[in-house]
Parts: structure tokens; sequence; C-alpha cells
């Protein structure tokens, strides 16, 4: 049975603020103990060479809850078990080989840019959200008004309060029942999807990922920390005055409208290609070798490319779709759809690079010197991953032996 998430803004008074912020403090304590305990363990396992004294989950969560004090009592305990949770999970992540970006668990500052905590004893009513009370808390706990109800139906597995800027919001994991797998598709229509900075092209039009709401808000941000900068400069040894308080607070919350309009575009477009094609197809670029270069890096980070991909991805499980992708050496750019020609540094005219190939020098413009094919190059590379994931191009496993 799959967990589907629904991410949802509430509006707490300013008591149940106050809670929410102690429990983030709470939580960022019970993480930073644990990471320490566990670094102890690890340390105490290598000095006395033996495996038996590794830590673990179990072993770092019964030293805090021994280790526990008077003022503790009044926080709930589920704070400390997920937050040990959370962090076996961290560590988890760190050793897999599958999952070679995950970093290594950090300690936690109270000046992150995001702060949050996670129960799994909340209640939901409709539109209002309820938290666990212990019994020795010093506030009235009341409800917390919700944005919208729940979008899935079933039992609720934990509930991650975020806050961000002055804004708080509730992700809600949520055990829902599998849908059935379709017995047949009504179509095998495959989409392929080629995804560059500024755009996304695919083969029913062409979504603009950098829209002028987009570029204003940069550029706003690019303003204020011109105006950090300056005054960091002009008194390096104490510039947290109010105004640099204000000003970055105005920079943090350009950021968040931007992260809102990204999620907005993804979720909306993934949803759409998942919802009309059954057999979707991605390419697997490595984008962390790819902004390795500082011209194409800030172009790269704003290209969603990760993040559009692990929206079909988890969408394509939850519906049940054929998704390819396609592998990281199929050359989608060099390969001509009509004839199967694969452009060379030795071939005529070149590779196909930013600037086009060596004769015509237009990006935009694939020309194939074999059959004459002159096509647009995203319109090209639509197409190759199209026969890719009909498994019409074999060829190319030939050139690349």
């Amino acid at each position: 049975m799959p967990i589907k998430t629904h991410k949802i803004r509430i509006y707490p008074n300013a008591e149940m603020a106050t809670v929410i912020i102690e429990l983030m403090d709470y939580n960022r304590f019970c993480w930073n103990k644990g990471l320490a305990a566990w670094n102890d363990m690890y340390d105490a396992s290598l000095a006395m060479a033996n495996k038996k004294l590794r830590p673990s989950e179990y072993k770092v969560r019964d030293e805090l809850v021994k280790n526990k004090t008077d003022w503790q009592q009044q926080f709930s305990a589920r704070v400390l078990q997920t937050a040990v949770h959370r962090l076996h999970q961290a560590w988890q992540n760190f050793f897999n080989p599958a999952m070679p970006d995950a970093n290594k668990p950090k300690f936690h500052h109270k000046r992150d840019p995001k702060q949050s905590f996670t129960t799994d004893r909340a209640v939901i009513t409709g539109k209002y959200l309820t938290l666990d009370r212990p019994h020795a808390a010093s506030h009235r706990f009341g409800t917390i008004k919700m944005a919208e109800t729940l979008r899935f139906t079933g039992e609720i597995k934990t509930v991650t309060i975020t806050k961000r800027g002055k804004k708080f919001y509730a992700s809600v994991n949520v055990l829902v029942e599998d849908t059935s797998h379709p017995a047949f598709y009504d179509s095998w229509d495959i989409v392929g999807v080629d995804v560059n900075v500024g755009h996304v092209r695919w083969n029913g039009g062409d979504i603009n990922t950098f829209t002028p709401r987009m570029a204003a808000l940069h550029q706003r941000i690019k303003y204020y920390q011109k105006c950090l900068n300056r005054k960091r400069r002009r008194n390096p040894g104490d510039y947290r005055s109010k105004t640099y308080q204000r000003i970055t607070a105005k920079m943090n919350r350009a950021y968040e409208q931007v992260h809102a309009l990204q999620d907005d575009l993804i979720h909306k477009f993934s949803h759409m290609i998942i919802k009309n094609y059954p057999v979707p197809c991605l390419e697997d670029l490595d984008v962390h070798r790819m902004m390795m270069d500082e011209k194409k890096a800030k172009g790269l980070q704003r290209g969603l490319f990760r993040r559009l991909r692990t929206a079909i991805e988890y969408k394509a499980a939850w519906h049940h779709r054929n998704l390819v992708i396609a592998n990281r050496f199929f050359p989608s750019t060099q390969r001509c759809s009509n004839c199967g020609c694969i452009k060379t540094k030795e071939s005529y005219g070149g590779k196909m690079t930013l600037q086009g190939d060596s004769i015509y020098h237009q990006h935009d413009v694939y020309r194939c010197y074999e059959c004459g094919l002159v096509i647009d190059r995203d319109d090209n590379a639509v197409q190759n991953l199209i026969q890719y994931a009909a498994g019409l191009t074999p060829e190319w496993e030939t050139v690349q032996r």
C-alpha cells in the first residue's frame, strides 16, 4: 500500500504558534543529542574493535530516553522517537550506494531556514488539525485550522509541521489503498519529455519553466543580495541591524514565491503527462556533472530537472504507468530521428553543441547531412526518446561499443 503526502498550509493562533516553535526547538535538541550519541557509540566501537558496540536506532533512542530531564516531560515523547528514526534513515541513505548524493547527517542550527518536527499522534478532523498534548504541558492546546481538507483517505501515519519564513505547513503522510493495475491501456501512446534550461519540450508542445514572473522575482532577490552585501562590507563586525533583518525577510519571501511558482508548474505538468500518456520517457541527465560548468550552473539550478523527474517518477508509480528512463549515454541530441545517423566529432559537421554544429552554428536547428532532415533541435530529441521507449533505436549501442 503506497504512502501519499499532502502538504497543507495551516493557520495556528498565537498560543499554538508558540507551541509549534517550542516543539521545533525540542526536535532540533533531540536530533543533535541523538547525533552526538550516535557518533560517540561509533567511536567507542572503533576504539574497542567491537562491532557489537556500533550504534543503532534503538540504542540511541534508549540512551536519550534514559537521560531525559524534567523539562522534557512537557513535550511530546513522539517528537524524540521520530527525530531518532529520521536520524537512522539519514544514516541509511548516506551508506546506501543507490543514493550517492545523500549527505552525512549534520547538526541542526536554530538559524537554519527550515525548521520542523514530526509526530505520529496527530488527529485531523475536517479542516482542523489537533496535536498530541502531553500531561505535563504548560500550554493550552487547541485545534489548528488548515487551508483545505485532506486530499487522501486512509490511515494517517505521520504529520510534519514545517515553518518557512512566517508561514506554517503540515505535510500529512497517509497510507492509502493501492489502485488496481489496469488490465490494458486504451492506447500505448508514448510521450518523450526533453528538459532544457528555461523550458520543457514534449510531443504535445512546449512549457516555459522560467516565466517572466520568476525572472522578476530573481531580479528582486539579486537586488536584496546586493543590499545585504553592502551592509556586511560597511560593518563586518556587527551588521545584523533591523534593516538587515528586514531585507533578509523580504529576500526569503521572494524565494518562497519562486519555490511556490515552480512547485505549481511541476505538479500541473507532471499530472497532465501521467494522466494522458501511459508510457512517459525521460532522460537520465547527470545534472551534478553539468553544473560543474560555471556558465551553466545558474540556469541549471533553475531548470527543475531533478524535481520534475522525481514528480513524474512517483506519480507514475501511483498510477502504474510504464515509465522509461533513457540511458544516460543515449545520444538524443546527436541522433537523427529520421535515419538514425549519429553525429560524432569525426562526422561531417561535427557534433551538436550549444552553438550548433561546426557549419551552421544554429543552436535550435538540427541538420542531418545523411538524409537532409532539417528539424527543431528539441523536437528531434523528443522523437528520439519516443523511439527509444518503443525499442526502435538498437544501433546506438553499437556506436557506444
